[in-house]
């Protein structure tokens, strides 16, 4: 499929001339496949299958020779990377937590906006009538899944994790807080309880400032192990970053409020 045989969509981006040519004026093929390539910072073994990866049906000479059998499995193996970070690094969200926070993170719009941010649409090869417009974020979202697809096909399923959580590592933290509302101690409660066997405490550890403009620092304890503080505008504040921070260390990851 991805060899580079004559009538495969590799022998149509080979011309340079005519109503099949899948670049406009200025940017070849080959250029914009050499772009993306710097832009994923992956260096393919096999050219042929990024290629599959970039083009769109408006250019392929069959629907088999366009991106669209690499967006049906980037979209597979995008989802399987993103719900094993979740299940690792929040044990103590439910199943039913986990799968609302997943489809935000690989939704059409959040792989759109990656897709844009990375400039993947100038690397696209399509046919010359959708050069004239912005790219629809259904195509910018296809493009980004059949990047993973390509990614995982050259070089296994490390790179593909690589690429995907390179990118969407902050979506999964924003998606999580939103989700959950911020409200870290009903989430390290339920952490302590359950695998830490205790129930968290929350110590203040300092105050400054005037009484109408006071600032709180608290720290969290589990069972007589004390995380890293955190400053709050008030007490409640201070205790759910405390909170946080604890939640943080607790997954392997640096505490999030340290800082003043």
């Amino acid at each position: 499929m991805y060899s580079n045989q004559p009538g495969t969509v590799w022998e149509i981006v080979q011309k340079q001339d005519g109503e099949s040519a899948a670049w406009d004026e200025t940017i070849s093929a080959e250029a914009k496949i050499e772009r993306c390539q710097q832009i994923i910072r992956y260096q393919f073994r096999d050219i042929s299958i990024l290629l599959s990866a970039l083009t769109h049906s408006s250019v392929a000479s069959t629907r088999t020779q366009s991106n669209e059998r690499m967006e049906f499995l980037g979209d597979s193996i995008l989802g399987m990377i993103v719900c094993e970070s979740l299940f690792r690094k929040y044990p103590e969200y439910l199943e039913g937590e986990l799968t609302k926070i997943k489809s935000i993170v690989v939704s059409r719009r959040v792989c759109a906006k990656i897709s844009r941010h990375l400039a993947l649409d100038e690397c696209l090869i399509v046919g010359r009538g959708m050069l004239k417009s912005a790219m629809p974020r259904s195509l910018m979202s296809d493009v980004f899944e059949a990047i993973v697809a390509a990614i995982y096909l050259d070089g296994g399923i490390g790179e593909a994790s690589r690429f995907i959580m390179e990118h969407l590592e902050p979506e999964i933290r924003l998606a999580a807080d939103g989700h959950h509302g911020g409200n870290y101690k009903s989430s390290l409660q339920q952490v302590a309880q359950r695998e830490l066997k205790g129930t968290p405490v929350y110590r203040l550890v300092n105050e400054f400032g005037p009484d109408h403009s006071k600032q709180f620092c608290v720290a969290a304890e589990i069972s007589g192990k004390r995380y890293t503080p955190a400053w709050g505008r008030n007490k409640k504040e201070a205790e759910q970053r405390a909170a946080g921070n604890a939640l943080a260390e607790l997954r392997g990851e640096e505490a999030p409020y340290t800082a003043l």
